[in-house]
């Protein structure tokens, strides 16, 4: 029986990954700060440990450290801690082992010229301490032979993240967003567990993953939206004011640094501009895509 390692386990992504291991068989270790849903816990501090992944026959790398914190905050070197020192440190203890890195696709650069984003798209200019220490922290595995996965707007069942925070920006039945609307990729958590679960036997790498086709931005918010009961229209917010108002909302938060701004450029940029990955290079290796946005709104609908 083959036992991997799932790092993060605990968390949204990789309590995914871990369940889908162990209904396929594979003896499962969560390795984090506390247990994951299923197997052995292995007590990790990634901001401060080297892992003990004694009998692992994989690493699966969900650990990380997310938000949109201020530059040079206590929060931004937190987040550095994890992604990436955590992330030496685990190389440091997978040794020989395969080494899956799910890292994320807000470490290609921002602004236009995103409407197909292959994995040699240039990884620079981040808007935010998230996409630096993703970036880093990815170079770091890239360096020692692991595959590399960046899906985008990882969604689906115990999202703590997306949804919620779309939920949140609601107010008396109208969702603003900046600029017209674009496509854009999203991620099923489903979609991202199976490739995790894959790529082991990939040529080391950079991997793209997303659902089958891109989104209108417009129609798939409604459509979740709608799956949570929430009627609202969308409002559209000219990008430069969005942009201005983000820069605004920035510069206020550094008074506080230990805050978070409610409006960032990195999220104006991620909802003004297409982005849309070509998974072709994940494809080639037998990596399908089976699930989509409708079928998460279905699967909300029927709880």
């Amino acid at each position: 029986m083959t036992t991997i390692a799932v790092t993060g386990a605990s968390g949204f992504c990789g309590a995914h990954v871990a369940a889908t291991a162990a209904a396929r068989g594979a003896d499962v270790l969560c390795v984090g700060r506390r247990p994951g849903p299923v197997g052995r816990h292995v007590p990790w501090d990634a901001a401060r440990e080297v892992p003990d992944l004694s009998g692992a026959d994989l690493v699966v790398h969900c650990a990380a450290a997310v938000g949109d914190p201020v530059p040079g905050s206590p929060a931004e070197a937190a987040m550095r801690a994890v992604n990436v020192d955590g992330t030496s440190r685990l190389l440091q203890a997978a040794g020989d082992r395969p080494v899956v890195w799910v890292s994320s696709a807000s470490v290609y650069a921002p602004g236009p010229g995103r409407s197909r984003i292959t994995e040699d798209h240039p990884v620079r200019g981040h808007l935010n301490a998230y996409g630096r220490t993703k970036a880093a922290g990815e170079a770091l595995a890239l360096a020692a032979g692991a595959v590399v996965l960046r899906p985008r707007a990882v969604y689906g069942a115990g999202d703590p993240h997306l949804v919620p925070r779309l939920l949140s920006r609601v107010r008396r039945g109208l969702l603003m967003l900046p600029g017209p609307s674009v496509r854009l990729s999203l991620t099923a958590v489903e979609n991202l567990a199976d490739a995790c679960l894959l790529a082991a036997d990939w040529p080391p790498g950079a991997y793209n993953i997303a659902d089958p086709t891109p989104y209108d931005r417009d129609e798939a918010l409604c459509t979740v939206l709608s799956a949570h009961g929430v009627r609202a229209r969308i409002g559209h917010i000219p990008l430069l004011v969005a942009r201005a108002a983000a820069g605004t909302a920035e510069t206020l938060t550094r008074l506080r640094p230990r805050t978070e701004p409610p409006l960032t450029r990195y999220a104006v940029d991620q909802l003004a501009h297409s982005v849309v990955l070509d998974v072709s290079k994940a494809e080639s290796q037998g990596w399908k895509a089976g699930r989509g946005l409708l079928d998460y709104a279905a699967a909300v609908l029927a709880r």
